[in-house]
């Protein structure tokens, strides 16, 4: 994504507070009770759970979720349209709020992961107050890290970039029309879409998902691409699997395919953190040359507090996991330990990359577990899933308040509205784990014991990665070790090479000076050089899939290449707007649209089954 360019900071101007009017006399006054009550009604009743569900559904169906924070900024602008420019502190609270549903809810697949590994359900509220405690332990601790990050530091968090643009762009309200018309087009669509693949069998075959189409049209080309190319590699690779004994005779690719993915991610994330450990400590050096500014009000946190806060749920997280979870406190403890390292481990590289590696967090966490003699895996999995949800929450922490640094959105009042998205969150992740498994029997198929179920869009990436990686706790056959070892391997070789390349000031002058240099260096990036973050998803998931995630991908580049379309701008001036980040083109928010469309389609279906079984 190309920097967002806007105006210098003005902190002061930042830190006054909103015009006690608005456009409309009917709004309750900034700042007031009333005012957080609507923005609280409308973000966890509305936006939370529209997030939640997307995100929920994406993870079950594709293992990955496309955040939130776009969507609810734009319809929270929508809300907050009438305070003027300055209803964007307003849209900021919400889509805060919102996305912390949304990365909660994502989390549903942990429970989906402990049916596949057969595990015995503790009770519904035993679950959700255990996900609750870590979420607020996570987000405690990405607050803790976010003075270092985004004051000190100030990484770039593209996302916060755009969202920043966006809250600020959308109090142009031709702008706001657009855009929600865009994303209302794409979810009728992928509603539609949804609604044919389920009634027409020859379309279903296809693997035809909305979702994947338009998770495709958000990310591009040189996402979707390399995704592709490991699927159609893995394909190929088959028979030899099956010659070799790695795969029985009807097992597809991705049961060897997620172990060399798993790998991949890893052996790119040992260079990348190698670099931004680089990166970090000069950055580290130069902001400390600068002279001392004095701190807004808007800035400031109570770090007592704050730690009283991170001891307070970290001890209720031992008391949840260990009283009504009956687990280990030694692994608890070592899960939580782990999550201190990898919020900032990964907070860095969501800072510079754009990528929060959750997956490679949760891959070491069961290796050092494995190595530590952990041989149970319901324990594995239950100390994995502390740093798997609190690089979430944790890292999302630190891009909102990213965004919130850019906006001079009030840090406090910002933490408040996640931490009330957290308890939302962890009430819905349990539920819409609940709803989904119990409308749609496929999910709870383990599809590493049966590779050849029908299921149909429901490829479950996330959820075949946790399993494979708990599975091998203390049992590391053959195949897998030389699995791991070949993608440790071929990530890291492939990303010091694509670095090393991209440091080559005549390559870069080729790559940006012509046609010709544009199309060796998207070749590059998308096919002899994939970038294994990227190709590592075609081991993951069944070839067709792959496949329309790659065509949602195409078309977007094409379109956006074709059109010749710059960003969309702010009114005003010529010259004067905004420009916008690519998070506000055509193609990301219809997308957006078609993810959105497909999963309330399938929630609502799967409510009708559940109201049908109990009547």
């Amino acid at each position: 994504m190309a920097r967002p360019v806007f105006p210098p900071l003005d902190l002061d101007s930042l830190a006054k507070p909103p015009p006690g009017g608005s456009r409309f006399g009917w709004l309750p006054a900034p700042g007031s009770w009333k005012f957080h009550l609507l923005l609280s009604l409308v973000a966890i009743f509305v936006l939370g759970p529209l997030g939640g569900i997307a995100a929920s559904y994406m993870n079950f169906s594709l293992g990955f979720f496309v955040g939130g924070q776009v969507l609810a900024g734009i319809l929270g602008s929508a809300v907050t349209y009438g305070y003027g420019p300055e209803g964007k502190h307003g849209a900021n609270y919400m889509q805060t709020m919102a996305a912390s549903v949304a990365s909660m809810c994502a989390m549903s697949v942990l429970i989906q992961a402990m049916v596949w590994l057969g595990m015995p359900q503790p009770p519904v509220w035993h679950l959700m107050l255990f996900v609750g405690c870590v979420g607020m332990f996570g987000v405690g601790l990405g607050m803790l890290y976010t003075p270092l990050l985004v004051d000190r530091l100030q990484l770039d968090y593209p996302s916060g970039y755009a969202v920043a643009n966006i809250l600020r762009a959308l109090t142009d309200k031709r702008l706001l029309k657009a855009s929600i018309a865009k994303l209302g087009g794409g979810a009728a669509s992928g509603a539609l879409v949804a609604g044919l693949t389920s009634h027409v069998a020859w379309l279903a075959s296809t693997g035809m998902s909305a979702s994947s189409v338009g998770a495709g049209m958000v990310v591009g080309s040189r996402i979707t691409v390399p995704a592709i190319v490991g699927g159609l590699v893995g394909a190929a690779m088959t028979p030899t699997l099956r010659a070799w004994g790695w795969l029985g005779p009807d097992e597809p690719f991705r049961k060897v395919g997620f172990l060399v993915g798993l790998a991949m991610i890893l052996g790119a994330a040992v260079v990348d953190l190698s670099l931004l450990a680089v990166q970090a400590v000069e950055r580290v050096r130069d902001r400390a040359k600068l002279p001392p500014v004095a701190e807004p009000a808007w800035k400031k946190v109570n770090v007592p507090r704050l730690l009283a806060w991170v001891v307070f749920w970290g001890v209720a997280l031992v008391a949840v996991a260990t009283r009504l979870l009956h687990q280990p406190v030694g692994f608890i403890l070592f899960g939580m330990a782990l999550s201190l390292l990898f919020v900032l481990i990964n907070g860095i590289a969501y800072g510079i990359t754009d990528q929060n590696p959750i997956s490679s967090a949760f891959v070491v966490s069961v290796l050092l577990m494995s190595l530590g003699g952990l041989d149970n895996p319901l324990v594995g999995l239950m100390a994995s899933s502390i740093l798997l949800i609190c690089t979430s929450v944790g890292c999302d922490m630190q891009q909102d308040r990213s965004t919130g640094w850019r906006l001079g959105t009030d840090r406090t009042l910002q933490f408040r509205y996640q931490v009330v998205g957290i308890v939302m969150g962890a009430v819905l992740c349990v539920g819409l784990a609940r709803v989904f498994m119990s409308a749609y029997p496929v999910l709870a198929i383990n599809q590493l014991d049966d590779p050849t179920a029908p299921v149909g869009q429901w490829g479950s990436a996330m959820t075949y990665k946790v399993v494979g990686a708990i599975r091998g706790l203390g049992t590391l056959s053959d195949y897998t070790v030389k699995a791991l070892l070949f993608g440790l391997v071929l990530g890291f070789t492939i990303e010091v090479a694509r670095k090393l390349l991209k440091r080559n000031a005549a390559y870069v002058r080729f790559v940006n000076g012509s046609r010709a240099g544009y199309a060796v260096g998207w070749t590059m990036d998308s096919v002899l050089l994939a970038s294994p973050y990227a190709s590592s998803f075609g081991g993951f998931v069944n070839l067709s899939l792959s496949l329309w995630f790659g065509v949602g991908g195409i078309v977007s580049s094409l379109w956006n290449t074709w059109s010749g379309r710059g960003a969309p701008q702010a009114s005003g001036s010529p010259g004067e707007g905004e420009a916008l980040p690519e998070d506000m083109s055509t193609t990301s928010l219809v997308g957006g649209g078609l993810i959105a469309g497909e999963s309330l389609f399938f929630l609502v279906v799967g409510l009708l089954g559940l109201l049908a079984l109990v009547r």
